[in-house]
């Protein structure tokens, strides 16, 4: 008797401290910073590796520029007062430490572009004047010795001599919609992931730079909405199968003033994703891949001539993937170079003389590389990140330039991202894991030695506390087609073993990517823990095609996007039914983008498996979506209408039976919002029930108040249907 009271008195005990514990709100989520992590932010390293400048919020709520000691991480002087200048959102430190370059007032263009109005401050004589006077410039960039700024303005290139004060147009035959100079076009932008188009010699005489003639891509159109009329808003967008910018690279030679053009082959429709300078002021590298991306020249060209040679040639049956393996640095030596390849199967890094010759490979084994982080060559080390202790971990490894010695640097479980100094001698490194949020810590190289915790995130870690939080846990399951796939679960904290709950699948599964990793992922993991509070189980599987587990894995989804990830996601379903705890007519899943794609076939293809789902602006076809992108994992329509076709959800809209959400930005310029619209015809026209909500002028990503009733919206719809 005394046992059963005792053990009555515990429960009664439990009850109360679970009920008194915080309830998770939407708002403290997506609209309030209540589980904001803080970190080390903007960090710009100083020549000196003990220092290094950030944009800081002063106690006024004022922006300025600070020099802080790495090793202290406090503030030790104030190198420009945001005071000074209105609307100061972004700038950039001279390469000789005298000068910044301060952007205001900055309007987007397209995902990662913008145009500002541009200032420079000299920090020696407190001299703060416009860059220019003709207008918003974009891309502004120091030349090396700090005594000129590249920028382009209205699709040309300038140089503006900060001692002479005299403004030089390199171009002139820039024109919206069809020739930019120095910039990139929208599918560069998006898909090759960077805007400058030019690039200063190391010694600052020269200037390469790329020239898009997009004149016969065709036009995409939006209508942005607010005013009495709609305005009209077109931009060119080249969709699968269709025409691309033509491409050229000059090198200007700002002493002669005149430009010569590099010799890229005969011809045209090919990509050039990457430039970059040797250590030799007058050899420029180039990367160039044929339209179907499963061949990569690294072309070395003479920058007086112009003439090129190819030193190096990579090839794939699939695709070779630029974004995995964009590694590539010249030593100082001026004789040697450091590639990046998955010619075994998983990234790793090779040493090569400048003739293109293979010296050794650096690294090697079952696991890839994730991230070089550089070479120090005064102590013949490599550094880099890499999935080697798990493909959901993240760690950071040293290997000597022989290949012969590997030091494993970073210690804690999970995920981290490391910034080094420029001399090497210390980095930053910021790790976390998948329930724990990050911190940022100072240490030592090349012996990983800490030296301080920059940042704790203590208070938010108290502040979790106050939530009943459940825990983010991790399972691998195997298909019946042999194949082992990684997931995440997280059950409601109160969680019953003998009570059946309904399960709730979040998915991205494009090519390379990774959603089940040992990392904090912020919001999406409180949203998750909010669900899991309402009395869901939130489980994530990464499907065939994911990355961190080596190019095979990679690409079997390769010329037929959504016919294997679908697959796995459908076993993922069955695996999740058959658990003693989970009701198995009770399913529902989400995703955006890739992750709405792939839920609108799961609703469709896997209708049996899935009660409800919610597609966030998803690709519907991809005859729909970029070149770049699309035709790298499906060939061109043309070669390959099959793989278009027979994984498209449009395809398959009579197949819908559960309750289907559907949800897109008018002014998604990515992922257009034509594709919602033609799958909503196809199940009209299947006679199929559907809901849809449209947020008016909004991106691919929602943002602002619509994201907060986002969230709300989905909750809702999850809470009534699942």
């Amino acid at each position: 008797m005394k046992k059963t009271l005792l053990l009555f008195a515990h429960l009664c005990v439990a009850s109360l401290v679970f009920a008194q514990k915080k309830p998770l709100t939407i708002e403290d989520i997506f609209a309030r910073p209540t589980f904001s992590a803080k970190s080390v932010y903007d960090v710009n390293w100083m020549k000196n590796g003990r220092f290094y400048t950030s944009l800081t919020q002063d106690k006024n709520g004022g922006l300025a520029i600070m020099k802080h000691d790495v090793a202290t991480g406090k503030a030790v002087e104030t190198l420009f007062d945001g005071a000074q200048l209105a609307d100061m959102d972004g700038y950039e430190l001279s390469p000789n430490e005298d000068k910044l370059l301060l952007n205001t007032d900055t309007e987007p263009i397209y995902r990662h572009s913008s145009r500002s109005v541009c200032y420079v401050y000299d920090l020696k004589t407190k001299r703060l004047s416009p860059l220019s006077a003709g207008g918003k410039q974009s891309n502004a960039a120091f030349s090396p010795d700090g005594s000129r700024v590249a920028f382009t303005r209205d699709n040309n290139l300038y140089v503006k001599d900060l001692q002479t004060n005299i403004e030089k147009a390199v171009t002139t035959s820039g024109k919206p919609n069809s020739i930019i100079h120095g910039s990139t076009d929208w599918v560069y932008e998006e898909e090759f992931a960077f805007t400058r188009a030019f690039a200063w010699n190391a010694d600052g005489t020269k200037l390469a730079y790329y020239t898009f003639d997009e004149t016969a891509v065709p036009e995409y159109n939006m209508q942005v909405w607010g005013e009495l009329y709609p305005v009209d808003y077109r931009y060119k967008y080249p969709k699968a199968g269709e025409k691309n910018s033509v491409v050229t690279l000059s090198v200007y030679d700002l002493g002669k003033d005149a430009a010569v053009k590099v010799d890229i082959g005969p011809e045209t429709d090919i990509y050039l994703p990457r430039i970059n300078w040797t250590k030799n002021p007058n050899l420029l590298s180039v990367r160039r891949m044929n339209r179907l991306q499963n061949r990569l020249d690294i072309l070395h060209a003479d920058a007086a001539t112009g003439k090129t040679t190819v030193v190096l040639t990579e090839t794939s049956p699939a695709y070779v993937d630029l974004e995995l393996t964009d590694n590539l640095v010249y030593l100082a030596d001026g004789r040697h170079f450091v590639h990046a390849s998955e010619r075994s199967g998983f990234k790793h890094l090779y040493l090569y003389d400048l003739g293109g010759k293979l010296v050794r490979e650096l690294t090697k084994g079952n696991w890839e590389v994730d991230d070089f982080q550089g070479i120090d060559e005064k102590k013949k080390l490599i550094y880099f990140t890499s999935a080697e202790a798990s493909p959901l971990e993240r760690q950071l490894y040293s290997v000597s330039m022989d290949g012969k010695t590997k030091t494993r640097l970073s210690t804690a479980k999970g995920t981290h991202d490391i910034n080094f100094s420029p001399d090497f001698s210390y980095y930053l490194d910021t790790q976390s894991d998948a329930n724990t949020p990050l911190s940022v810590g100072l240490y030592t190289a090349p012996a990983g030695k800490p030296v301080k915790m920059l940042e704790t995130n203590d208070e938010l870690k108290t502040r979790l506390q106050e939530y009943n939080l459940t825990k983010k846990e991790f399972f691998q399951f195997t298909t019946p087609d042999k194949t082992t796939l990684n997931g995440f679960m997280m059950k409601p904290a109160d969680f019953e073993s003998g009570k059946k709950y309904p399960v709730f699948m979040f998915v991205y599964g494009g090519p390379g990517s990774q959603q089940v990793t040992d990392a904090w992922s912020g919001s999406n993991y409180m949203w998750f823990q909010l669900l899991a509070q309402k009395g869901y189980i939130v489980a994530c599987v990464d499907n065939r095609g994911t990355g961190g587990r080596g190019t095979a894995f990679r690409q079997t989804t390769y010329a037929s996007l959504g016919k294997l990830e679908v697959q796995d996601q459908i076993e993922a379903a069955k695996y999740l039914g058959a658990l003693p705890y989970v009701d198995k007519a009770r399913i529902g899943i989400h995703g955006w983008s890739y992750g709405g794609y792939m839920t609108a076939l799961c609703m469709t293809v896997g209708a049996d498996y899935f009660k409800a789902g919610i597609s966030g602006a998803p690709v519907t076809t991809w005859r729909f979506y970029d070149t770049i992108y699309t035709e790298r994992y499906l060939k061109r329509p043309q070669e390959n209408a099959e793989g278009y076709d027979a994984n498209s959800p449009v395809t398959h809209a009579a197949k819908l039976k559960g309750k289907f959400l559907l949800i897109h930005g008018t002014g998604d310029n990515n992922v257009h919002f034509q594709n919602s619209i033609t799958l909503q015809q196809e199940l009209i026209n299947n006679g199929k029930q559907f809901e849809t909500f449209i947020y008016p002028n909004q991106a691919h990503g929602i943002r602002g108040k619509s994201r907060l009733h986002l969230y709300n919206l989905m909750t809702n719809f999850i809470v009534e249907n699942l």
